[in-house]
């Protein structure tokens, strides 16, 4: 027997009636129709984005998201949302006021959508609404994410480390060159008392390109920077969104890491762009900048005005003291030369009345020496009188023997000098005869060169 009755053999089934393709997906639209909510809020990137060309046209969008699957493995979810043209209307410039920026591929935002099912476009989702607050909440993380990497690698305060010379004229500027913010820079600058030279590098200053173009213009500048005293980046106002390019990592980190100093104005009020942080000096407009430019050189000029007027104001404040120094020193010197002069005076007063009265006293002791000599002068003037007569007689013979002897060495002196005279004299007679034999050659050679150079007369 078996070990377990058999199983009565059912009637065979028929399987059910095929369906149309149109009906199958009129079945899955109800389906979800009856499953789904009327709508939902979704966090999603936006990959792609088509902005409506024209009034009453449409923004359509690639929403997606990077997530995994139930094997853990990486998966990309995506699908096509729709912007009707009345609701963009209202929800793309909200969302630019709210976040600084236009609705842009590569955006994280929270979405409300309906979905919606149709048999022949497929699954879509209708956008019904946004929240910027999300968006403005990412955009500023990734605002603190980029600070927070600059301030890592030592960018944000290198540039404020930089010297900006006391008197910058060699500016290399960035910019546009037919922006309006360029311009009034420009008239700005020549409207100052003071010579600037400029160097435009030309660059974008908005769009998705401008980063890497104003990274270009910081290259070119960076090849010849010895040129330059500083780096102008400029632009003229704009909206919020024209201002996302000066939050960018990139070309903050370049003008944090430029070897000169770098002012910018970028012509914003309210927020600070992270390349104004990055700066050494940010204004808020061009004109601001050319303003500080003007005002800075301004300065100097009347420090070194104010330091001349102090070196002249010292100046005369010590030759003023050196003039009543003078004046006091030679007040001093009068003072002590009249001191001198009474004394030499009183001294001299103290001598003559000394010198009268010694003559006196010697002439009254002389006179009483002669009264004594009186009886022995004749006699001795005998004796003295014939002394002298005997020594003079001997000197005469002494000087008659001396005086023929000198009279014989003059006359030999004179006649040998009376020699050497007419020597010498014939020989200047013989150079000056030489001199002028040379001279009435050199003439008479003259005369015959110019006689021969002389045109012949025609005949």
């Amino acid at each position: 027997m078996p070990l377990y009755n058999r199983r009565p053999e059912l009637p065979p089934t028929l399987p059910p009636p095929p369906l149309g393709l149109t009906e199958l997906l009129a079945r899955v639209r109800q389906a979800l129709q009856q499953q789904l909510a009327d709508s939902y809020w979704v966090v999603a990137e936006v990959a792609e984005l088509t902005v409506p060309r024209f009034a009453g046209a449409h923004c359509y969008l690639t929403l997606t998201e990077q997530g995994t699957d139930s094997r853990g493995m990486p998966m990309k979810a995506q699908a096509r949302a729709t912007l009707w043209s009345q609701r963009y209307q209202q929800l793309a410039p909200a969302f630019e006021r709210a976040t600084g920026q236009s609705l842009r591929a590569g955006l994280k935002l929270l979405l409300r959508v309906q979905v919606r099912f149709h048999e022949q476009y497929g699954l879509s989702l209708d956008v019904v609404a946004i929240d910027p607050s999300y968006t403005v909440g990412e955009l500023a993380l990734l605002r603190l994410k980029t600070l927070r990497l600059l301030e890592e690698k030592g960018l944000l305060e290198r540039q404020k480390r930089l010297v900006l010379p006391l008197a910058p004229q060699r500016l290399a500027v960035i910019s546009s060159p037919t922006a309006a913010g360029f311009q009034d820079f420009v008239q700005q600058l020549d409207e100052a008392p003071y010579d600037f030279a400029l160097t435009l590098f030309p660059a974008m200053m908005q769009g998705d390109d401008a980063p890497a173009s104003i990274r270009a213009a910081l290259d070119g500048v960076r090849a010849r920077r010895g040129q330059f005293d500083a780096v102008i980046i400029i632009r003229g106002g704009g909206s919020r969104a024209d201002l996302v390019a000066f939050d960018e990592y990139g070309l903050a980190a370049a003008v944090g890491a430029f070897p000169l100093p770098v002012l910018t104005g970028i012509g914003h009020e309210r927020d600070e762009a992270v390349v104004d942080l990055t700066a050494h000096r940010a204004l808020k407009t061009p004109t601001a900048v050319a303003a500080f430019l003007v005002e800075r050189l301004a300065r100097l000029e009347a420090a070194i005005l104010g330091l001349g007027e102090q070196i002249v104001g010292t100046a005369r404040r010590q030759l003023s003291q050196r003039h009543a120094r003078l004046g006091q020193l030679g007040s001093q010197s009068r003072y002590a030369a009249h001191r001198q002069l009474d004394a030499a005076r009183a001294a001299l007063l103290e001598r003559t009345r000394q010198a009268i009265q010694h003559p006196r006293e010697q002439l009254q002791q002389l006179g009483a020496s002669l009264g004594r000599f009186r009886h022995q002068l004749p006699r001795a003037a005998r004796r003295t009188l014939a002394r002298e007569q005997r020594g003079l007689r001997q000197r005469d013979r002494v000087l008659l023997k001396r005086f023929a002897r000198h009279h014989r060495r003059r006359r030999e002196t004179l006649l040998r000098r009376r020699y050497q005279l007419q020597l010498a004299l014939e020989r200047h007679l013989h150079r000056a005869e030489l001199r002028l034999y040379r001279f009435q050659s050199a003439v008479d050679n003259e005369q015959l060169t110019v006689g021969r150079n002389r045109p012949k007369p025609n005949p």
